[in-house]
């Protein structure tokens, strides 16, 4: 039997008498692991149980509109669960989204703002002011704010070394990612590796091509080109026809022109 392991996670078992072996490997496929310890951080939060019934019933009215579309409805709805009950966390946190997809940057971020001071336990407001951090290339905002979502999670102190399908509602994947973005971004090469490394293994869609553009850039800062290269193709055969695709794939060629004394030092190495 092989299983993997994690602190704080149960792995499922793969049962090796069953498989094929195919010459001197084996795959054995996917091992999914699902925590089995309560993270301190949270997506929901206690003060949609202490709201007035008032603010609830404006709440979900909030959340339909939403899912209908209607956001100018949906922010009116939120608006008055917030103004009945101003500790209603998960309110403002609907409120900030409702304000972003409608444009209204600053506006959203004091929603988010509001729900983080109620609350520094309930991350997905963190996430998002972080998303806006990394829009706006604030990378000391970036770091600051998922470092505040990552020390809650349990996969930042366990030694990942296999793929992860994370169905916590919390996007860790995402959070890793503009972590290593800042972190690279601030000369932090080692930190910005070990996070882009967990947004790799946490992103199975995946959804964000350009970390493997960010990977390749630092093992490429490391001298490991080899690795810089392999990152480089993935990126390529995730999104073939993306704008930057040409610039990409002349980068890649130099990579592959850097990589080449090394791989002529090897051979002559062992000769």
């Amino acid at each position: 039997e092989l299983r993997a392991t994690v602190s704080g996670f149960r792995s499922n078992v793969v049962n090796l008498m069953e498989l094929t072996p195919v010459s001197s490997s084996m795959d054995v496929g996917a091992i999914v692991v699902h925590r089995t310890e309560k993270i301190k951080g949270m997506t929901l939060n206690a003060s949609a149980y202490n709201a007035p019934k008032d603010a609830r019933r404006a709440y979900e009215k909030g959340i339909e509109a939403e899912k209908h579309g209607k956001l100018a409805d949906a922010r009116q709805s939120f608006e008055k669960a917030v103004e009945i009950y101003p500790k209603y966390t998960n309110a403002w946190f609907q409120l900030g989204a409702v304000l972003q997809n409608l444009a209204q940057k600053e506006s959203a971020r004091t929603a988010y703002i509001h729900a983080t001071k109620i609350d520094s336990k309930f991350l997905p407001p963190y996430l998002s002011l972080a998303s806006m951090a990394y829009e706006a290339e604030d990378w000391t905002q970036v770091l600051n704010l998922t470092n505040h979502v990552l020390d809650l999670d349990p996969l930042k102190y366990a030694n990942v070394t296999g793929y992860i399908l994370d169905l916590d509602p919390v996007d860790y994947a995402e959070a890793y990612f503009y972590n290593s973005a800042a972190n690279y971004s601030l000369n932090k090469i080692e930190d910005a590796e070990k996070s882009g490394l967990k947004a790799a293994r946490l992103d199975l869609r995946p959804r964000f091509p350009q970390l493997h553009l960010l990977l390749a850039e630092i093992f490429a800062r490391k001298n490991n080109y080899a690795s810089a290269i392999a990152e480089t193709k993935i990126y390529l055969e995730l999104v073939p026809h993306a704008k930057n695709a040409d610039r990409v794939r002349e980068q890649l060629a130099k990579l592959e022109k850097l990589n080449d004394p090394v791989s002529s030092g090897e051979k002559t190495d062992r000769n």
